[in-house]
């Protein structure tokens, strides 16, 4: 009897355990972060006024104005990229899709330049909303977020769903912003196994916002980061139904 009771306790203590190891339901909500919230610092007044530095002589020019030829669009990377270029400017056509380049990357610095909806519809992220996709798939939020409350690992600058910026450098709806990245790809063994994550440095609008973060996985909508290996990759923008725009592209592989 006493042997058939300890196996009883056993198998109870074993399923209890087990029942904690279970993860509960994902949502959305699940993943956002409300607290603490990125302190708001105001950027240099001459830092989002004219189309930042031009591309040094070393960089592979992704947009100059002129037309999407460096961009595709669709599963397979093939169609035509269908936003929107005039005066120098891409705009997301909204559900049209996403855009990547057609060149592949690995380790790099990318520039480039934002611009949300001057007109203010929606809030939280329903404001100007886009993204920018590491090797297509780590994303660096684009956001309106100036005056604008909402999860601050989904604000402007934030490694989405994972690491909030240090700081909001956001300047106002219709304004022009600044992205300067420096990247690390991750390094994965034959097994699929990160054995080296990628790394993130964003200065936004001239302040640092990301300083070497690591990158933990994906940066899915719902649910927790995966490792998902993969090579080089495109930079990808973000089709969210917003008329988001940028300007000036430009990389340098390092």
């Amino acid at each position: 009897m006493k042997k058939l009771i300890l196996t009883a306790f056993s198998l109870a203590t074993a399923f209890a355990a087990h029942a904690q190891l279970q993860p509960a339901k994902q949502t959305p909500e699940s993943s956002e972060l409300w607290s603490p919230v990125p302190r708001v610092v105001t950027p240099g007044k001459n830092s989002t006024t004219v189309s930042g530095f031009t591309a040094p002589s070393d960089a592979i020019v992704l947009f100059d104005g002129k037309n999407l030829d460096a961009w595709v669009s669709g599963k397979d990377g093939k169609a035509a990229a269908p936003w929107t270029v005039a005066d120098g400017i891409m705009t997301v056509a909204p559900k049209s899709g996403d855009i990547q380049t057609k060149q592949t990357f690995g380790d790099y610095q990318l520039h480039i330049e934002w611009r949300t909806p001057a007109k203010v519809e929606g809030s939280s992220q329903g404001r100007g909303n886009s993204g920018i996709f590491m090797q297509g798939v780590y994303e660096l939020q684009v956001l309106d977020s100036y005056n604008n409350p909402t999860y601050s690992n989904g604000q402007a600058g934030s490694i989405y769903k994972q690491t909030m910026p240090l700081v909001n450098a956001s300047v106002g709806p219709g304004e022009w912003q600044t992205y300067d990245v420096v990247y690390t790809a991750p390094h994965f063994n034959k097994d699929g196994q990160m054995t080296i994550p990628p790394y993130i440095t964003v200065i936004h609008n001239g302040v640092l916002v990301q300083n070497h973060t690591m990158i933990q996985g994906t940066t899915p909508y719902v649910g927790q980061p995966t490792i998902e290996p993969h090579g080089r990759g495109p930079i990808k923008l973000q089709d969210h139904n917003n008329t988001t725009s940028f300007r000036n592209i430009w990389i340098r592989e390092l």
